[in-house]
């Protein structure tokens, strides 16, 4: 492939040339985050379709973003390789396969390998799409560009859910999977024409491939043992050495990171003080936003019943929101210290998961839609400004590298914390499950009257009398079932919150290190 620099499509297409990059990093960027949001509504009918639980079908998200983790790490290698648009347009091809295999999955499987590799492409896609809309802008109108960017990020998970629900209502779960077609389509024509490229190198970078392959063993060693380890036991041989192989990676990518050659993380970057909480911040805001857009349409859909389309629709307020909120908390850092909003965002997350802990099949459609905008909050007052106060604490020369680990931390947040969520979930549905059943006596006169009633309802709609007691009885489990569902969700909601406000130690120690660095100055201190 030719070199065709900026400049040289700057001379060929003129100053439109800096919107026609950003239209194809934007579509291209907007669409892989689409695919990870138009599946949260789709979740009830695949577990219908393939016949699995909340915790196999976690997979689908957590493994994307596990995936996507991945590819943010590789993403700069692959660039530095093969050129902008050669990159741009291979990962596209792959994602294009991935939602293709997704689609048209006839097994769970099938359809967890290509959730794989759209979310390894999506890690790819988004930093790629980013850096060179960030480039083709004049240097006074670098903030502009990286706001327009951030736009088409905000507006995806906004109509992701609504559009996913449309497909369903519409057609059915595979065309969750077929919608970003066409949109992926037209970001990879218009990468082959305004993408940069260069020619590929006589010798490739030195890429850390153990180290790679450690932390790829890891994920999936984690993510397995976590998702069946309530269906084989959790001290089965497999569970026990899916862990440790997920244990013993994770060492392996530490060290390789240590004393590699060509390490993905610096890890003196955790030295900071301050880059070493916001990072931690990023990690605890990033398991509540995750979590939130897993559990929140599998609540509303399993316990209340919501349709998959009203899922998406009661997501949709809280997404528009941060349209107004984001530009609101960009001026506040501008002036107000970044711990403060930190702890506005981490208060909001808490608050808003405490009050989910209350909510039940009565709870009004406007109520839950306010907590998703008191969530949306929390990640308006905190995404921006963590990132900030953590590049900010770095000299110019490890910006790339900060940025990167600060993501990896976001990315690990969110894949580990929604894993644990749902193994917490799937172990106190069964334990509610079993409390109430234990209250199922004959002593029990709430029981028994409840009993009666079913029956004599059953008698006047014709059911025959051999089958009164075993279909009142059979209703009486469903009720016990679905008061230890809504219970199970509201201990995961309440852990979740309590998590969350954790985040509140790190926050804590940011504002320290603030008031040493003024302290610092004021006394003339390096």
């Amino acid at each position: 492939m030719k070199t065709e620099t900026t400049d040289t499509l700057f001379e060929r297409y003129g100053p439109a040339y800096k919107w026609f990059a950003t239209i194809t990093g934007m579509i291209g960027g907007t669409t892989a985050i689409l695919a990870s949001s138009t599946v949260n509504v789709a979740f009830p009918d695949i577990m219908g379709a393939f016949g699995i639980g909340r915790d196999q079908a976690q997979l689908l998200s957590t493994g994307y973003f596990a995936a996507t983790t991945a590819g943010m790490l590789i993403s700069a290698w692959l660039i530095e390789s093969f050129g902008e648009r050669m990159t741009y347009t291979l990962v596209l091809a792959i994602f294009i396969l991935g939602a293709a295999m997704s689609g048209f999955a006839q097994n769970p499987e099938t359809l967890m390998v290509g959730r794989v590799l759209q979310g390894a492409s999506a890690g790819v896609i988004q930093p790629l799409g980013m850096a060179v809309t960030f480039s083709v802008f004049p240097a006074g109108r670098k903030g502009t560009s990286m706001g327009l960017y951030s736009m088409g990020m905000v507006l995806a998970p906004t109509l992701g859910p609504t559009l996913g629900g449309l497909a369903i209502e519409y057609f059915n779960w595979r065309y969750v999977f077929l919608l970003t077609l066409p949109t992926t389509g037209i970001a990879l024509l218009l990468g082959l024409l305004f993408m940069p490229s260069r020619a590929m190198p006589k010798r490739l970078p030195r890429f850390d491939f153990l180290g790679f392959g450690f932390l790829c063993a890891a994920l999936v060693g984690f993510l397995l043992g976590f998702s069946y380890g309530q269906r084989l036991g959790w001290t089965s041989n497999e569970i026990v050495g899916l862990f440790a192989v997920g244990t013993v990676s994770t060492v392996g990518f530490v060290l390789m990171q240590m004393y590699g050659k060509s390490p993905f993380i610096n890890l003196a970057l955790f030295r900071n003080p301050q880059f070493l909480a916001a990072s931690l911040i990023a990690f605890f805001a990033g398991c509540a936003f995750l979590s939130s857009t897993f559990l929140l349409p599998l609540f509303v859909q399993q316990i209340q019943h919501y349709t998959a389309f009203d899922a998406g629709i009661l997501m949709m307020p809280g997404g528009l929101s941060l349209l107004i909120m984001y530009p609101i908390t960009g001026r506040l850092a501008d002036s107000w210290p970044p711990h403060v909003l930190i702890y506005i965002g981490l208060i909001s997350f808490g608050l808003a998961f405490l009050f989910l802990a209350t909510a039940d099949v009565n709870t009004s459609f406007w109520t839950i839609v306010a907590f998703t905008i008191l969530i949306r909050a929390g990640t308006a007052f905190t995404r921006p400004v963590t990132n900030a106060a953590a590049l900010k604490s770095l000299p110019p020369e490890l910006l790339n590298q900060g940025s990167g680990a600060v993501n990896l931390m976001r990315q690990l947040g969110a894949v580990i914390g929604t894993n644990g969520l749902v193994v917490f979930l799937e172990l106190r549905i069964p334990f509610h499950g079993d409390a109430f059943a234990a209250l199922q006596t004959s002593a029990s006169t709430t029981s028994q009257v409840m009993r009666e009633q079913v029956i004599r309802v059953l008698t006047e709609a014709g059911v025959p009398q051999m089958a009164l007691e075993q279909s009142a009885l059979r209703y009486l489990g469903d009720v016990i079932y679905a008061q230890a569902s809504t219970f199970g969700f509201q201990d995961t909601f309440m852990i979740l919150g309590i998590f969350t406000l954790l985040g509140l130690i790190p926050a804590w120690v940011m504002s320290l290190t603030q008031e040493n660095k003024a302290k610092r100055f004021r006394w003339g201190l390096p």
